[in-house]
């Protein structure tokens, strides 16, 4: 049976098709499983089994059968030790899947509800001259410093913010991480700031909002024990005297620019495509 011309044309682009599908599905999985690993220890993992096989591809060019022999002999029981060691990441990436945003549908709103939450809390705080630090995860995950702290992973909400920054109590002292519209966890440590151009009176919090900005995308608001002053530092600045009224516009303004930093993206995408 002979076949007309234009169908193996189409038979070859249906199979190129479902290839390109299938690599963006390995991609997208694996960037997930990055994004989980990434700033824990579990990476060094991966980078010590990345050395691993290089180490047993050396030894296949060049010919070293004993420590071939003896790597081989490992390999088999190498999957059930992986499924030992990343059980948790394990949970954490099939989570992250299960709870992804798929439509972006009501993203402003519910940051909205964040910046007004947190607003009400540093006016509480404020008024009550209790001092805190408070960090608004955005692009660059914030996972090394959640987890040197208590981990929460609950509801953003003003009492339980207002519960955790109670004087004397056990998370008090240093940050709460917040991620989308849920306390990551509290109690956290931050790097301090040593630029020679901040104020000297700035405090150990002050510093500490400025260093965690400097090296991440982050928002950081802080309020004063000493005066109950209220900052907001971005990108490494600080901004002082601020009405809780202000740091609720500047959170909004600091996620919204990220939204339209991604619309672009996402048009400029299109617009190549269409191009080719």
């Amino acid at each position: 049976m002979i076949w007309p011309a234009g169908t193996y044309r189409d038979l070859f682009s249906a199979a190129s098709l479902f290839s390109i599908l299938d690599i963006l599905a390995v991609a997208f999985l694996l960037y997930q499983f990055f994004l989980i690993i990434h700033g824990r220890r579990a990476f060094h993992i991966i980078s010590g089994l990345g050395i691993l096989m290089l180490v047993y591809l050396v030894s296949v060019v060049a010919r070293l059968q004993l420590l071939r022999t003896l790597l081989e002999t490992l390999a088999p029981y190498s999957v059930f030790a992986l499924i030992v060691i990343f059980q948790s990441e394990i949970r954490r990436f099939l989570a992250r899947i299960g709870r992804r945003r798929w439509v972006f549908a009501g993203e402003g709103s519910s940051r909205h509800e964040v910046a007004e939450e947190i607003a009400l809390t540093v006016r509480d705080l404020a008024a009550g001259k209790i001092g805190a630090i408070l960090v608004l995860e955005r692009d660059i995950g914030l996972r090394t410093f959640i987890e040197s702290g208590v981990r929460i992973d609950g509801l953003l909400s003003r009492n339980l913010l207002l519960s955790i920054f109670q004087p004397n109590g056990a998370l008090h002292d240093g940050a709460v991480i917040i991620q989308g519209n849920r306390i990551a966890a509290a109690a956290c440590f931050l790097p301090l700031s040593v630029n020679p151009r901040l104020p000297a009176p700035l405090g150990t919090r002050h510093r500490a909002a400025v260093g965690i900005t400097e090296e991440s995308d982050c928002l950081a608001v802080v309020v004063s024990e000493e005066t109950g002053a209220i900052s907001v530092a971005v990108a490494g600045e600080i901004i002082s005297r601020l009405t809780p009224e202000d740091v609720e516009q500047r959170i909004v303004r600091h996620f919204r620019r990220r939204e339209a930093a991604e619309l672009t993206e996402r048009a400029q995408t299109v617009l190549e495509e269409a191009g080719r």
